[in-house]
């Protein structure tokens, strides 16, 4: 079942009606701290991080529930680990340059919540492996799609309720 995509058509529609309503939660979080983010680079950063986890759970969504060939899949979850991968390590780099002490505890925050690394690295090991036909196949984005979610929901709820400026 790793490697067909059919059986996990619900799991991709269950993903993406979370990713949505988790998106519009950190919208919210966003929208109501806005002064603080515009004011910190950190903290702005951290936030289209907290977006590109959301953005994971929805490309995953959509390549599972997309009528496509059979290995195309795999080469558009190995896409995605790449792109995210590389854009989550972008944004965590400017993150880590804020100079306000307070901004910099906040920041402190987010990276301990924050699934970014473990997040792609699954991703492509699902993208691989079910190209592969080896080694699990789609059954790692289930932990890839938990740490996104799960992630990107606390980071959201600490913008909400933890970012003071």
């Amino acid at each position: 079942m790793g490697y067909t995509t059919t059986p996990w058509v619900g799991f991709g529609e269950a993903l993406a009606a979370m990713a949505g309503a988790l998106t519009g939660l950190l919208f919210v979080a966003l929208s109501v701290k806005s002064d603080v983010l515009t004011a910190s680079r950190s903290l702005s950063s951290r936030a289209a991080q907290t977006l590109v986890l959301f953005i994971i759970s929805v490309l995953i969504a959509v390549f599972l529930v997309a009528p496509q060939p059979a290995a195309a899949p795999g080469a558009e979850l190995l896409a995605v680990a790449a792109v995210t991968g590389m854009a989550l390590l972008i944004l965590d780099r400017r993150a880590g340059h804020g100079s306000d002490q307070d901004m910099a505890r906040n920041v402190e925050k987010f990276a301990k919540f924050s699934p970014n690394t473990i997040t792609a690295v699954l991703v492509g090991v699902a993208g691989l492996t079910f190209l592969l036909k080896a080694g699990g196949g789609l059954y790692w984005l289930i932990p890839a799609a938990v740490a996104s979610l799960v992630g990107g929901a606390v980071n959201a709820w600490l913008f909400l309720v933890r970012v003071t400026g």
